[in-house]
């Protein structure tokens, strides 16, 4: 749709015009609209003149066709679209074909070459930059031959002054994110879910209004705030806008419109039909997943469970402390699931959380996510409510955190404790809510009398210096109600 997703075309566009390096990688969860912006780059460039659209191939579990998901069909494919813009170019694939007529058949490693290396050659006296798109990376089906694909990508070069760039999308899978592509020294990278939240929600915006613009000519059947509650159902997700909206048009009235859109607003969490095409999506991510050993996919399940039901997002440190885990094994657990999770490049960096909202949702479901997966939410909150009255045991949770010079010295506010691991605040601040939340109660107890009870002068003078003494007497009256205490304060 014009006037959408603009701010990332024009860096694709000037990557193509001055940007040296030769691959753009763009990587995000399913949903995000990946392939819309391949589709619509690809359509920019074969309009524009300074610029030599070779051809692009877009894999695709989907389309029916299992060509649409084999490795081996990518580069055959470009150089044909590429000869068949170019006389020249035609020309010297042809003598390459007829030194191997099946060099298309062969394994990726022995395409590159004949295919478009040695052919290029033919275009020497061109000066505009030749662009390759390929989207969907990770529907292809054999992983070797992928890594092999972006391996020679990574290092093409060829006897001519053409400027060859490939602009890849996947989504930031495992086996893809160990090739060059996810390296900045080969690559300009984007990742989707990191463009600003405002910029994400004009662009559905504006998809949303102009589509149910264009579908009521005669009758005006909706108003901006009922706009308003679909872009926040979206939560940034394109794939759940357009599934909506899909769901809504289908019927032809104004009447049943407005029922649907209705349902929609009130029901669209729960329903089915709207949240199908998202479930599909997850449950492909699940399936690829699972084809690992049965302990490591109950460790990522563990995992998950304490990322959704945390209330906020974390570090991968501060979950590790708080679960008695290792950085190493937490961040291993979830090296499959990188579609669907943000995972920070460093331990000790804040973010850990699920892409989407809606990943959460379709976990907690019973009757939509795989048995092998479904996550009962009581687990995580009686994992990390034990881990928190744990955390708050040890012995940084101490006299004197706040690091006063003296007793009769005013703690002046806000202070900045950055001296407080993050793992020990968030215990500090959430460890009753968990406690509220959780199924497991009456273990819960004899934890709070053999970790928190001792620590309790040291917890308020924490939250002193967190500045949210004023959450304490709330904290301790839903914990002592969660374990129907007397007091937690004798």
């Amino acid at each position: 749709m014009p006037g959408t997703r603009e701010g990332i075309l024009n860096k694709l566009v000037a990557w193509v015009l001055t940007d040296p390096m030769a691959i753009f990688w763009l990587a995000g969860m399913a949903g995000t609209g990946k392939t819309s912006i391949a589709v619509t780059l690809s359509r920019m460039l074969e309009k524009e003149s300074g610029v030599m659209m070779g051809g692009g191939f877009f894999c695709s579990r989907s389309a029916g066709s299992v060509a649409r998901t084999d490795v081996r069909r990518i580069l055959p494919t470009l150089a044909g679209l590429l000869a068949g813009k170019s006389p020249e170019f035609a020309r010297a694939l042809a003598v390459e074909l007829e030194k191997d007529p099946r060099v298309g058949h062969k394994p990726v490693g022995e395409q590159i070459g004949p295919l478009l290396q040695t052919p290029l050659a033919a275009l020497s006296s061109t000066t505009l930059p030749l662009v390759f798109v390929i989207d969907a990376l990770d529907e292809c089906h054999d992983q070797t031959e992928l890594g092999q694909l972006i391996k020679d990508i990574a290092e093409f070069e060829t006897d001519t002054n053409v400027k060859v760039k490939f602009m890849l999308t996947s989504r930031p899978e495992m086996h893809i994110r160990g090739t060059p592509i996810a390296d900045s020294r080969f690559s300009s990278i984007l990742q989707l879910h990191t463009i600003s939240e405002a910029e994400v929600t004009s662009d559905i915006r504006l998809y949303i209004g102009r589509t149910l613009e264009a579908c009521s000519s005669d009758v005006m059947w909706y108003t901006a705030r009922d706009v308003e509650a679909l872009l926040k159902l979206a939560s940034g997700l394109f794939i759940f806008a357009s599934t909506v909206l899909k769901y809504i048009l289908a019927r032809g009235s104004v009447e049943g419109r407005v029922d649907r859109l209705t349902k929609a607003i009130t029901t669209v969490g729960m329903s089915s039909i709207a949240t199908a095409a998202l479930d599909n999506v997850y449950k492909l991510v699940i399936i690829e997943a699972s084809q690992v050993d049965t302990d490591e996919l109950q460790l990522a399940k563990r995992v998950l469970a304490y990322i959704l039901t945390a209330r906020t997002s974390l570090s991968v440190q501060a979950l590790a402390e708080l679960t008695r885990m290792k950085s190493t094994t937490l961040r291993g657990s979830l090296e499959r699931l990188h579609s669907v999770v943000y995972l920070p490049t460093e331990d000790a960096e804040p973010g850990l959380r699920t892409l989407h909202a809606s990943f959460g949702d379709f976990l907690f479901d019973a009757d939509r996510a795989p048995q092998n997966m479904h996550i009962d939410a009581a687990f995580g909150h009686n994992e990390l409510a034990h881990g928190c009255l744990v955390r708050m045991a040890q012995s940084d949770l101490c006299f004197n955190i706040s690091r006063s010079k003296s007793s009769h010295q005013r703690i002046v506010q806000p202070l900045q404790p950055d001296w407080i691991p993050l793992s020990l605040i968030y215990a500090c601040i959430h460890w009753a809510h968990h406690i509220a939340a959780s199924s497991d109660r009456l273990s819960l107890s004899a934890d709070i009398a053999k970790c928190f009870r001792p620590k309790f002068l040291f917890w308020l003078e924490a939250m002193v210096v967190l500045g949210k003494l004023d959450r304490s007497s709330s904290l301790l009256r839903i914990a002592t109600l969660a374990v129907r205490l007397p007091s937690l304060v004798c």
